[in-house]
């Protein structure tokens, strides 16, 4: 494990697997960089392979308070560390992040982003309100395995299985990460697509599996709408939880 320092001082940890041109993973919601330690291994072969804890999360720190700018400057400080310009792949709302970053202007090389949860429909601004008011009353309230099962159900988890987890010798390192689920909320923002994306000029590969849904779909055709190097990949037979196996060669295909 390395560490880097964010602009406001924060520590960052992360890994490096592999040699060569570097890619950046993000992870989403309720993940530490665990999530992606399989993939890193698959992309090893074939490029240098950062995989960092976002703050609050693993070993990075977390101080207060929050902004969205910060988690931006975290991903500068691990690209700066990897060597001054990167890919970056985004899982999730990972890639929501990623995109956000980009539309900054980091110096990204490359940008791959799976499933980013763009929800674009009339009332998915509503429902983002609804969503982080009732987060934030869980985790104000000191109730994070509230906030962690709030957050599972919306993805679409049904209650028995929530309340089996919530049973399981997991459910505590759940509980733990749930505070950062508020970050997760203030990067989606309104669920629509952040400004300034007609300014990304780098390369980016959209990444969707047959089986997610058509919010992903939709979400995919607004990128590709906006942002004027992008292309569209659908994975046959994947959803939202994708195997690193089906997805890696995707990847490196891309980063060439």
């Amino acid at each position: 494990m390395k560490t880097t320092r964010s602009a406001d001082g924060t520590p960052i940890a992360f890994d490096v697997m592999g040699d060569g041109e570097p890619v950046v993973l993000v992870s989403g919601a309720s993940c530490t960089r665990g999530v992606h330690e399989p993939l890193a291994r698959l992309l090893a072969g074939e490029r240098a392979v950062i995989n960092y804890d976002r703050r609050g999360r693993g070993d990075s720190g977390d101080p207060s308070p929050y902004a969205v700018e910060r988690e931006v400057e975290d991903l500068a400080a691990v690209i700066k560390a990897a060597g001054g310009a990167a890919a970056v792949f985004g899982n999730s709302s990972g890639a929501v992040l990623a995109v956000r970053a980009a539309a900054a202007g980091l110096p990204i090389t490359r940008l791959a982003l799976w499933e980013p949860p763009f929800q674009l429909d009339p009332g998915a601004p509503a429902r983002a309100r609804a969503y982080a008011d009732e987060l934030a009353a869980c985790l104000d309230g000191g109730r994070p395995g509230d906030a962690m099962a709030l957050f599972l159900r919306s993805v679409g988890m049904p209650a028995e299985a929530i309340e089996g987890m919530r049973r399981a010798p997991m459910w505590p390192s759940m509980e733990q990460i749930a505070p950062t689920l508020a970050y997760d909320a203030a990067v989606l923002g309104d669920g629509g697509l952040p400004p300034g994306l007609a300014a990304v000029t780098a390369p980016v590969l959209v990444l969707t599996g047959s089986r997610t849904g058509p919010w992903a779909d939709a979400a995919a055709r607004a990128l590709l709408d906006a942002l004027p190097e992008a292309r569209h990949t659908v994975l046959d037979g994947q959803d939202h939880n994708v195997s690193w196996e089906v997805l890696a060669p995707h990847l490196i295909g891309f980063l060439g």
